[in-house]
């Protein structure tokens, strides 16, 4: 293809990402690949999945912020960015594809393109990126390669690629083993056809040799001796370490300051340079407050680049200082002042998150892209030490010509044939459209829904109930649609401790019949927290501390064994979907808790 005639290539550099739907093998991949081009030594010990470095995504099995790694293949320095395959951190996802200049689309031989998969590669398309397509797992014995291939083509024209896009190369690999065929039943071999496939089909980095220096600011970290680095892509221009540059603000202001350090990636370290040309992803220091979007140039030419646009919020939750008689006894930081400051410190590195001011100084509205990221921040802030109380998630609304408009999913449910009836029931209650109905004729269904974001919310627990586990559900943000009226809620009321103390056997064994517990015995609860979920639709206090009156008269059959149902554990996200909007949920770093929002049983009649 013909460059403009001021435009040059720098052959020497490739930039890619790579995309997948959670869970379909893109770090492991990565991994392969690393060891494949002689990054580590072969008596190295590395940790599986060594891209997911934060303890949450090794737990989780996801990958939740996006990163960066090099390979050097034919003397040519490939650049590999490890992008989240989960629509609630498509804020990652939209910044990544703005460093890259090819995507390597990762899809499982069984499951086939899903709605993640269909985000980011939208994405992908919109900026033009070239895809490499790599069935990965087809070692599975479900594995039907072919008929995945042909369900990738019909997703790309679906999202209306281009004849350019759509003459993609397919290779398929199995990357828990570090082997790729170039056909579904063809000859196994390491991954050097994929390596020649990136220098192939990923365009060179282009850059108009005169321009002065614009380097995009994508994503931010931290690092313990040198603060803030700044990761980004150099568009055109040279930057050398010591040099005096200028930070183009978003607002139109400039602010000079001194490059300190200066870093290129080599394997999965961060290497220091002495100059980074055009094409070159980098790390840099010097900076203590930046935005992400914002440009960095030379101080005799300062030339801003477009910022990045991403899309809006769709969840809001209030994070409140801790309050409960409990507050302070688990956790280091309880104070509103260090709540404010981690939000504001986590809103400079995640640019999908929102902060606001509430009526109440000790409250936050936190707006994220989903349950899930707003979940994994109160985890990650959990661990750090912090007590905080949540409130329930709300959707966030918006006026259209004067009427209420409310955000969409697209709902994919894979499931088996038997539970097309009570799924479909499920989905209907809260507002969801049935769109499609495929079956593979392998026992499961795929159907596909849209659905108001407020019905999702809670909608994952009774789901997997109802498909005893055997369901897979994704969601994917859809647009706005005028409000789709009310969505019932959770049906039974809950058992709320009526006073302090520690839950006895003896209490725990007289409430069973009432309904399902929370607590286990000597557990301490204080007066306002929820112990239990009641069989019935309303609130009821009581007494889980009282103890068994003892005397000195004896009755045959009065001492029995006493018979306890082991009390319901709730994970974060099966909390958060739990409550209502007077509850709030207590997270410190030994528990969570439920609680309603005003404690004392007199003043809540």
């Amino acid at each position: 293809m013909a460059l403009p005639s001021n435009l040059q290539q720098n052959e020497k550099i490739r930039n890619l990402a790579i995309i997948a739907h959670v869970d379909h093998g893109k770090t492991t991949l990565v991994d392969a690949m690393l060891w494949q081009s002689g990054v580590f030594r072969d008596n190295q010990y590395v940790v599986e999945r060594v891209m997911d470095s934060i303890d949450l995504e090794r737990e989780k099995g996801i990958t939740i912020m996006a990163k960066n790694t090099a390979i050097r293949y034919q003397d040519v320095h490939i650049n590999i960015v490890d992008t989240p395959g989960h629509a609630d951190f498509g804020g990652e996802v939209e910044r990544i594809l703005k460093m890259v200049d090819g995507v390597l689309l990762l899809v499982d031989a069984s499951e086939g393109p899903l709605p993640q998969t269909r985000f980011v590669l939208k994405k992908a398309l919109e900026a033009n990126l070239k895809p490499i397509v790599v069935i990965n797992k087809i070692d599975r014995p479900d594995a039907r390669p072919q008929e995945v291939v042909n369900e990738v083509y019909d997703l790309f024209i679906d999202l209306d690629a281009d004849e350019d896009q759509l003459d993609f190369p397919v290779l398929f690999c199995n990357a828990r083993k570090g082997r790729c065929r170039l056909t579904a039943d063809g000859e196994e071999t390491t991954l050097q056809p994929l390596f020649e496939e990136m220098l192939r089909t990923v365009p060179p980095p282009r850059y108009e040799p005169d321009a002065p220096l614009q380097m995009l600011a994508i994503t931010l970290d931290y690092d313990d001796y040198v603060g803030r680095l700044i990761i980004g892509r150099i568009y055109n221009g040279v930057i050398r370490q010591g040099m005096e540059a200028v930070l183009c603000r978003l607002d139109g202001s400039l602010l000079p300051f001194k490059v300190t350090n200066l870093y290129g990636f080599e394997g999965m370290k961060r290497v220091a340079w002495e100059e980074a040309g055009p094409g070159d992803i980098i790390a840099l220091a010097g900076l203590a407050e930046v935005t992400i979007g914002e440009t960095i140039c030379e101080r005799e030419r300062p030339l801003a680049l477009p910022p990045i646009s991403i899309d809006e919020p769709t969840i809001s939750m209030v994070f409140a200082t801790n309050t409960s008689p409990f507050s302070g006894r688990e956790g280091n930081h309880v104070t509103s002042r260090k709540l404010r400051d981690r939000l504001a410190k986590e809103s400079l590195t995640n640019v999908a998150i929102k902060i606001e001011p509430t009526d109440s100084p000790d409250a936050f509205k936190v707006s994220g892209r989903g349950e899930l990221q707003l979940a994994i921040l109160i985890e990650m802030m959990r661990r750090e030490g912090f007590e905080l109380a949540v409130g329930k998630p709300q959707v966030i609304t918006r006026e259209i010509d004067g009427r209420l408009h409310e955000p969409m999913e697209m709902l994919v449910i894979d499931c088996p044939e038997e539970y097309i009836g009570a799924v479909t029931m499920k989905v209907g209650q809260r507002k969801g459209r049935m769109l499609k109905l495929s079956n593979h004729g392998s026992g499961r269904v795929r159907l596909e829904f849209r659905i108001p974001s407020r019905g999702m919310i809670g909608f994952r627990t009774e789901f997997l109930t109802e498909t005893k586990g055997t369901g897979i559900l994704n969601h994917l943000f859809d647009g706005w649609e005028l409000w789709q009226g009310d969505i019932p809620h959770r049906a039974n009321g809950v058992l709320i401790a009526d006073r302090n103390g520690k839950a006895t056997a003896y209490a725990i064994e007289k409430l069973q019949p009432r309904g399902e517990l929370f607590v286990p015995p000597t557990q301490e609860v204080y007066e306002g927290m929820i112990v239990g979920e009641n069989n019935r639709e309303n609130d009821l206090d009581v007494n889980i501390v009282k103890e068994k009156k003892l005397t000195n008269m004896r009755a045959s059959g009065s001492d029995d064994t006493v018979h306890l149902v082991p009390p319901r554990v709730m994970s974060l996200e099966q909390a958060l979907e739990f409550i209502r909007e007077d509850e709030l949920v207590e997270v410190t770093p030994v528990a969570f808790r439920l609680r309603k929002r005003v404690l004392q049983a007199n003043m809540r009649k």
